[in-house]
């Protein structure tokens, strides 16, 4: 927590907080601790406005909230932070409002610019947890590797469509890190936003709430967090599931050989463009080859219908009890190494994982190592469900 004195519940405060304080596993103590913690949101829109509504009506002292954009009227389907004379404001404007008439005591600390690479690490270090709340790639991977750098652990939520995931990220207790789960951010283009997919407005209040538990819990040091978990909802059935996560040795971050060890901009740019421009020429260049270095979903199921044809699955064990394509082998991306024999030379490898970044390094390293004809899946299994097998979980 917080470095500096701590400072006791007045009157009022005992007041306000007294059904929390009636819990025992709560009480006088814990309320304090809320008091003096300092929370940083990371977006004040679907998922950033449950969770700074109930951290500030919690009493948790100090909470920042990062977003540069405006309310739009779309916004107000799910972002319950804003109303109709909000649109055209700043979220932060907006926000400070209605956190101000929740909870008046709570300190309020707005970061106009949003989350930048540059200031990252150094705003996070300001704060004793940090609440993701972002609804792109680009952030959200800014957000697990500041928080590592930081050394500030991390609550993680998404949404899409009806579904939602949840996890708590922290850097000193041994678990894993967003990245142990997805190495790197998938191809531009593959993934649909809510603004393509559409998302179900009061999934929002779900994930957020669990998320502002999670952040509770932490800060008062009671009960058991999601770090090596994994909490998967579905609203449309309403199933919760829990799925144990394992910190990955290989992880570019947080494993033995990391990639990443500092911020650098351009690792998290948004800049579809560049990339799909990058891919592009890549892909051009080696149609040139024999064998390709990727194809799409559309390719691949035709490649499947060959004998020669041969699909590996590197995503984890956990992923593939999720959903998997029929016939596929799996060898998860941190097992290739030791497997390398399994893997057939005179067979025409394809290569697929969630959306296709960590196959995508699969097949560069095959490549290295002789297996030449091996070519990747863009868009993993996330792109197969979406074109070829409707049938399929996506997560």
């Amino acid at each position: 927590m917080s470095s500096t004195a701590n400072e006791p519940l007045s009157s009022v405060e005992l007041a306000r907080y007294s059904r929390h304080i009636l819990l025992e596993q709560i009480g006088v103590s814990g309320q304090e601790k809320l008091k003096n913690a300092k929370a940083l949101v990371i977006g004040a829109g679907g998922l950033g406005s449950p969770v700074s509504l109930y951290l500030a009506a919690a009493g948790v002292g100090t909470i920042g909230l990062a977003d540069f954009d405006k309310v739009e009227l779309h916004n107000l389907q799910r972002q319950i932070i804003h109303g109709q004379s909000d649109i055209d404001r700043p979220k932060i404007e907006s926000a400070k409002e209605t956190l101000q008439e929740v909870n008046p005591h709570v300190k309020l600390q707005f970061h106009e610019e949003g989350l930048q690479p540059h200031n990252a690490v150094e705003l996070f270090s300001q704060y004793d947890i940090i609440v993701d709340g972002t609804d792109n790639f680009a952030t959200r991977y800014l957000n697990n590797d500041a928080a590592y750098l930081a050394g500030k652990p991390l609550v993680y939520g998404s949404i899409f469509k009806f579904e939602g995931q949840a996890s708590f990220f922290h850097p000193t207790n041994g678990g894993p890190c967003y990245r142990c789960l997805f190495p790197e951010p998938p191809p531009p283009g593959t993934v649909p936003n809510c603004g393509e997919a559409g998302v179900m407005g009061a999934l929002c209040g779900i994930v957020g709430s669990i998320q502002s538990m999670e952040t509770i819990k932490h800060l008062t040091g009671v009960g058991d967090s999601l770090s090596g978990k994994l909490l998967y909802i579905d609203t449309m059935g309403m199933n919760f599931k829990t799925l144990k996560l394992k910190k990955d040795p290989h992880c570019p971050l947080c494993g033995e050989n990391p990639k990443y060890k500092s911020i650098s901009p351009e690792n998290y740019q948004e800049t579809c463009e560049t990339k799909a421009a990058a891919s592009n020429e890549s892909t051009e260049s080696n149609n040139m080859s024999e064998t390709p270095l990727e194809i799409d979903v559309a390719t691949t199921n035709k490649l499947l219908a060959q004998d020669n044809t041969v699909l590996i699955d590197v995503r984890e064990k956990f992923e593939y009890d999720i959903c998997n394509i029929d016939g596929s082998i799996l060898i998860p991306m941190g097992e290739i190494p030791a497997r390398l024999a399994e893997i057939p030379k005179d067979k025409h490898i394809l290569v697929h994982c969630h959306h296709g970044g960590r196959s995508l390094k699969v097949v560069h390293f095959l490549r290295d190592n002789g297996i030449e004809s091996s070519t990747n899946v863009a868009g993993g299994i996330d792109a197969w469900s979406l074109q070829i097998d409707p049938s399929l979980q996506r997560y």
